[in-house]
């Protein structure tokens, strides 16, 4: 889905340059991507695939660490 009519991004676009960056914002997505915000109307919408995105990595991420035993 076209989520940047300015610069014709797609919500695909956006979710591979978030997953090329460890901490992103919205500029340096658009950076990645190669061009920078015209009218603003679609940085909420990067900020939340961005929001998504280290949600998902939180996600995987506790799913790989084993449980440390309980020492009580």
């Amino acid at each position: 889905m076209i989520i940047c009519s300015c610069n014709i991004l797609s919500d695909r676009d956006v979710r591979q340059a978030v997953n090329t960056v460890d901490d992103a914002n919205a500029k340096q997505i658009y950076g990645r991507l190669g061009c920078s915000a015209e009218c603003g109307r679609c940085a909420h919408t990067i900020r939340t695939i961005i929001d998504e995105a280290y949600r998902e990595r939180a996600v995987a991420c506790r799913a790989s660490t084993p449980a440390s035993p309980d020492h009580g």
